[in-house]
């Protein structure tokens, strides 16, 4: 079993500080394997409301964990919404015991329910799969390829892998989305993840979808927010300040995972990634979730003017400003738009993440430096 080390940490702190934990992700990202680590070593009761038995026993919450005490982990939360208003009264009464963690499939409608029923009871976690960090180096290329759903990561071969990713993908399509109350026929949006796909790294464009679906610019709109509420798409909005030259102010769309984006360009495995035309794209919003993820920034955005200077991952750290670059090139070329950048955003230093193994410096404020080596480049 790979350990989460960084979750569990976090989980634990906050579960001192808070008496509800809200642990939300993707379906298969490892929640509940997560769950029961935490709840090792310490007195811990378990209900899964996708069991009837589980339901049954939670019919009446206020009686059942008034003769409870200690870690209380409830997992798909999102089966009973009427729990949430049950949770606040116990939470508020003086006697109680009990803490809890409360986990649920990331949807608009939970982070909601729970932001309105529990707000300054709550501490939210969004788990997500693997990362480097936690997969290590060695196996960077197979993180890349089968994308970090555990089932996905630790399949046996490629082939598992990519069968276990497209049974991922058509049960969100067919289950998912549906019980989430969104009345969108499966074959559509499959249509339109497949189409995304092939904008992957790139500014949103909703009138192009719709003009290639034959639907209107709020319902693509909608269609994008639906994944991205579901952490399946991350949009990466744009930073504009007040500057003389014209920036581009449209999100750039990109993959959380990027083995369901391999499904869906139908790329089985790296000979046939590296063969692809969009390698390159893929490889860039792999290295730019990785960093996210490792680094946690608050906020994280790319630059763009009109004048074709661009920046791929513009951060403030600490009060300073850095700059990112993702080149899927053993050698990547220092360009003229990274100056520009480093003028026009006061970057105090500007990154070119590639797939080498070596860190050197390209230039005035420009180093070159793999993925794992970014914290240290810029922490």
């Amino acid at each position: 079993m790979i350990e989460r080390k960084r979750y569990t940490d976090h989980i634990n702190k906050a579960l001192k500080r808070s008496p509800i934990v809200a642990l939300l992700g993707p379906r298969q990202c490892g929640k509940t394997t997560l769950a029961r680590v935490i709840s090792n070593n310490r007195k811990a009761t378990y209900f899964d409301l996708e069991s009837q038995k589980d339901r049954r026993r939670i019919e009446n919450p206020e009686l059942l964990f008034a003769g409870l005490s200690g870690l209380i982990i409830i997992d798909e939360i999102q089966e009973m919404p009427a729990l949430f208003q049950a949770l606040r009264v116990i939470v508020d009464k003086p006697d109680n015991k009990c803490v809890f963690l409360i986990l649920g499939s990331a949807s608009p409608h939970i982070i909601k329910s729970v932001s309105q029923s529990l707000a300054g009871r709550v501490e939210f976690v969004d788990l997500s799969g693997f990362d480097i960090e936690e997969t290590g180096t060695k196996l960077l290329n197979k993180l890349w390829i089968r994308g970090g759903f555990p089932r996905s990561f630790l399949a046996k071969n490629e082939q598992d892998s990519f069968v276990w990713r497209e049974g991922f993908i058509r049960t969100f399509l067919e289950r998912d989305i549906p019980q989430l109350g969104i009345s969108i026929a499966s074959a559509a949006i499959r249509r339109f993840w497949t189409m995304l796909a092939h904008y992957h790294g790139q500014t949103w464009n909703a009138s192009e979808l719709g003009r290639s679906m034959g639907l209107s610019d709020k319902t693509i709109c909608s269609y994008l927010d639906i994944l991205t509420e579901t952490y399946m798409i991350r949009q990466l909005q744009p930073w504009h300040e007040n500057l003389h030259k014209r920036q581009v102010k449209a999100p750039k769309v990109y993959f959380r995972d990027t083995g369901l984006l391999h499904n869906l360009l139908e790329l089985p495995d790296l000979h046939a990634l590296t063969g692809h035309p969009r390698v390159g794209a893929s490889w860039e919003g792999f290295a730019l979730e990785q960093v996210i993820r490792i680094l946690q920034p608050s906020q994280a955005y790319y630059w763009a003017t009109y004048d074709r200077a661009e920046l791929d991952l513009f951060l403030i750290l600490d009060g300073k400003n850095y700059g990112i670059e993702f080149k899927f090139n053993e050698a990547p070329a220092v360009t003229k738009s990274m100056y520009i950048a480093i003028k026009d955003l006061s970057l105090k230093k500007l990154l070119i993440v590639y797939p080498g193994k070596e860190i050197y410096p390209a230039g005035d404020k420009i180093s070159a430096c793999p993925i794992q080596n970014v914290p240290d480049m810029l922490l």
